[in-house]
């Protein structure tokens, strides 16, 4: 028995779910979003956005004692971490609440429930009070259910002393010690945070670096400034054991590459060390839908599954854990269920780490692009050359463009240094467009400003640029 009937059926509100949810109630198809815990998903609620407040309030606290180099003296500046957390959560409270506001203005309905998938065009939702109530959809349905946090077994998050993203975000107290398990995004940037607000951090890496995947001249940027500030980076170290005191904290027994093993008494000990896809308990395998080992759903270029009308976006797919791709991603799944010619078609997806200071990626890095065997020509200006870095304090860093040498195309760029998360864009659009390094190198930047290193990396690149030396 059906107790209501849809055109679209989106099952999750984070930020894949929820733009899908908009753009089919603005194409005119009737849709229901269906939630489990909190419009927004992981994004809004503990992952890009709070983490995001936390890092600019670390970073201007952590400024205010560096102002006397510009003539200002500032009484010793104090935190007071609940206010700051409150603040935190009005943010969180007002982009939520948003999203509902959003669905409801754009004619979709919503509601918060479990959903499992009971046939390729219907769907069982279990209600916070037990009830249970059948939906249908009469053109797709779209998983939009993400991904959740990698626990390892007798190391399991307690919410307390071990824990994840979720909790980090949210401390209180950041005094002692923070022993960050995995130096991925997640914990250099809170990492950062917390050792700049007062904590000591410890981190420690399985692999030979930090920010695995990230070109290693630009991660070194990153270390640098995290050990400047008195964080601790053991790389090539693995955590055999935690063991939780019963007064409170914990001994984080690690090892390192050559087998010397050492303890570290930890206040809190952070896990991250990754996310795995949302895909279990879904009714996906009874369908018959096809995960790949990891548990992603496998998808074509239309988001569309091995089972007609099923589609999927976001994390749960796989590929890169990023929450603007799963936004595009829900735009183009709402774009073909409403009958619009439309697919994955972009050409790479940019990245941004905010570490301070920030590291911001799209294409090609350097060593994808030369282990690919490609010929290319790499062109670099350092923000210590910029006058405008110079004046607001940020010459850390610099930009580096990768470009193909024969015909001068862009492969990719890769920034670590200030505000590197907004000026990717232009890298990601000129790569979209099939630029050459010309066409950036050709276009008048306004001066004084950060874009004009975008410029100036071009032109080194093709041994032209005139405010460092060519190679």
């Amino acid at each position: 028995m059906v107790d209501k009937s849809y055109e679209a059926i989106v099952i999750g509100a984070g930020p894949g779910g929820y733009p899908a949810g908009i753009r089919l109630g603005q194409l005119g198809v009737k849709t229901l979003v269906i939630e489990k815990e909190y419009y927004g998903g992981v994004c809004l609620n503990w992952g890009c956005i709070p983490s995001k407040a936390l890092i600019a309030a670390a970073n201007t606290y952590e400024g205010l004692e560096k102002l006397q180099t510009m003539g200002i003296t500032v009484e010793k500046p104090a935190i007071d971490v609940n206010q700051l957390q409150d603040w935190k959560d009005g943010i969180v409270q007002k982009l939520t609440s948003g999203v509902k506001g959003l669905l409801k203005a754009n004619k979709a309905d919503s509601v918060i429930g479990t959903a499992k998938l009971v046939a390729k065009n219907r769907v069982e939702i279990t209600m916070p009070d037990g009830s249970k109530e059948t939906v249908e959809a009469t053109k797709g349905i779209v998983v939009a259910t993400g991904a959740q946090v990698i626990q390892i077994p007798g190391m399991e998050l307690d919410g307390q002393t071990i824990i994840s993203a979720r909790e980090a975000v949210s401390l209180r107290d950041v005094k002692g010690t923070l022993v960050v398990v995995g130096g991925g995004v997640i914990g250099m940037e809170l990492g950062m945070v917390y050792q700049k607000l007062g904590m000591q951090v410890i981190v420690v890496e399985l692999m030979p670096q930090i920010l695995n995947g990230v070109d290693r001249d630009m991660v070194r940027v990153v270390q640098k400034a995290f050990e400047k500030t008195g964080g601790k980076v053991h790389v090539e170290h693995k955590v055999e054991k935690i063991v939780k005191k019963a007064g409170g904290g914990a001994t984080v027994s690690v090892s390192s590459k050559d087998g010397k093993a050492f303890d570290i008494e930890a206040d809190k000990v952070l896990m991250a060390i990754g996310f795995k896809p949302n895909s279990k308990d879904l009714g996906l395998e009874a369908l018959g839908v096809s995960l790949d080992r990891r548990g992603h759903i496998l998808v074509d270029e239309h988001l569309e599954t091995n089972v007609k009308g099923v589609y999927a976006i976001g994390d749960v797919i796989g590929g890169q854990y990023l929450a603007h791709k799963a936004t595009k991603e829900g735009e183009i799944v709402a774009e073909i269920i409403a009958g619009h010619k439309a697919a994955v078609d972009w050409r790479a997806m940019p990245a941004a780490i905010f570490t301070e200071p920030e590291i911001a990626t799209v294409g090609l890095s350097e060593t994808a692009a030369k282990e690919a065997g490609k010929d290319v020509k790499i062109g670099k200006f350092p923000f210590s050359a910029s006058g405008r870095a110079m004046a607001v304090r940020h010459t850390e860093g610099f930009i580096k463009t990768i470009v193909d040498a024969k015909t001068h195309e862009v492969l990719g760029v890769g920034i670590v240094g200030p505000e590197a998360s907004d000026l990717i864009s232009e890298a990601s659009l000129a790569i979209e467009m099939c630029a050459f390094a010309e066409d950036v190198h050709l276009t008048v930047h306004p001066h004084p400003t950060l874009g004009e290193a975008v410029m100036e990396s071009f032109k080194h690149a093709l041994g032209e640029a005139v405010h460092i030396m060519n190679k």
